[in-house]
């Protein structure tokens, strides 16, 4: 972007600079990547113009490798295999499980229920049709 000096009425450049973009820069992680790769393999006059020509501070190198290396670090200490399973999903599964063995002795007890109330009734078939056959009624 070149910018040229407007001169006032008098003939003197007028000093006022055009605003940059308001608000911070954004930058991606394939940027940060790409940028620390070109950093990291070039001298010392090539890595000035590297940060000049991106617009960038010496210090957000810094810390973009912290970033990365901490990134790194995280991602060796993480244990190999399986990861541990959520507290939480161990207890939904023991709550399902409990609730599909209780929800089969509910089953099996309204089973017995039933049998009962159809034996009880039977019964009571029985014990009207053997009184009237003992009060005097032949079989």
């Amino acid at each position: 972007m070149l910018v040229v000096a407007s001169t006032n009425d008098h003939g003197t450049p007028d000093p006022q600079v055009t605003p940059r973009a308001a608000g911070h820069r954004r930058y991606s992680a394939a940027y940060k990547a790409r940028i620390l790769a070109e950093y990291e393999g070039i001298d010392k006059q090539a890595k000035g113009a590297l940060l000049r020509r991106e617009g960038l501070y010496s210090s957000l190198i810094t810390t973009w490798r912290q970033q990365r290396d901490k990134g790194a670090e995280a991602a060796l200490a993480a244990s190999a295999g399986r990861p541990k399973t959520d507290p939480r999903d161990k207890e939904i599964a023991r709550l399902k499980s409990e609730n599909a063995k209780l929800g089969a002795e509910l089953g099996k007890a309204r089973t017995v229920i039933e049998v009962q109330s159809k034996l009880s009734a039977l019964l009571d078939q029985f014990a009207t049709d053997s009184a009237t056959t003992n009060n005097g009624e032949s079989k």
